[in-house]
């Protein structure tokens, strides 16, 4: 997947752990304190993509499927240097058409501020929320780290 300077890889080794746990820990809304290896470890059990331009890492997105009837899209970010010019669009294509993600019954994700985006992939709102239940803590972070110095 090529794109003038710019290609998308799913290959993990090309992943750059340390720019990904970065962003993640520190800039992110959703992860802000994430421990390296949860990083890692998400990643490990993930099928990731990888938006680089030339040989620098700009963008990420990761997807946790069973390939078969459901998919959850997490972890979607472009560094700042390099949004406003449809990386974000261009990477969603990519993981919404990747082969192996063909056919699924259900996709979900979490955004606060990025619906315009996935709309024009085909999200909408969830039609019945009621239906849905989750565990959240949203300080998990913040209480393993703690927890490690007590």
């Amino acid at each position: 997947m090529i794109k003038a300077n710019f290609t998308i890889t799913t290959d993990k080794a090309k992943l750059d752990l340390a720019m990904i746990h970065d962003f993640l820990s520190n800039e992110s809304y959703w992860s802000k304190g994430i421990p390296f290896e949860k990083v890692k470890n998400a990643i490990d059990h993930s099928l990731n993509f990888g938006l680089f331009h030339l040989d620098h890492q700009v963008g990420f997105a990761r997807v946790i499927s069973d390939f078969s009837t459901i998919a959850y899209l997490g972890d979607v970010f472009i560094l700042s240097d390099y949004r406003g010019q449809g990386l974000s669009k261009w990477l969603i294509e990519q993981v919404m058409n990747y082969p192996d993600l063909q056919g699924l019954r259900r996709w979900i994700l979490l955004t606060r501020d990025a619906h315009g985006l996935y709309k024009q992939f085909g999200w909408k709102s969830i039609a019945h929320p009621e239906k849905f239940m989750e565990i959240h803590d949203p300080n998990i972070y913040e209480s393993l780290s703690e927890n490690k110095i007590s």
